[in-house]
């Protein structure tokens, strides 16, 4: 990980640290985070990328935001990039993870 994108990850942190048990993992060259022990994004050089459903998908698509994709065999068609306008907005990025953490949650209990 270069130093770009080690602090991308902490500036992450430091602005989802209020989310429920919110805590972040190192995984594969980037991070994985949790709340309450639902996976619902992941930071990945100098990107963050929200768990979406379809009724959620639709705003990420609307910005132009792609899937997460870090090599051209592997995607993970569930995770889209958060715009910018969103991440420099800490309301508006707040409602997002909640957002991404209703549907990770919604995929863990089917609930």
């Amino acid at each position: 990980m270069n130093p770009g994108d080690e602090s991308f990850h902490e500036w992450i942190n430091e602005q989802l640290e209020r989310l429920p048990d919110f805590r972040s993992r190192r995984m594969f060259g980037g991070s994985g985070l949790y709340s309450g022990g639902r996976f619902f994004g992941l930071v990945y050089q100098s990107r963050l990328y929200f768990r979406t459903s379809d009724d959620t998908r639709a705003a990420y698509t609307a910005a132009g935001m792609e899937h997460f994709q870090p090599n051209p065999k592997q995607s993970l068609k569930n995770y889209y990039e958060v715009p910018a306008n969103v991440l420099e907005d800490h309301d508006a990025l707040t409602r997002w993870a909640m957002a991404a953490i209703q549907v990770s949650t919604v995929y863990y209990t089917g609930r």
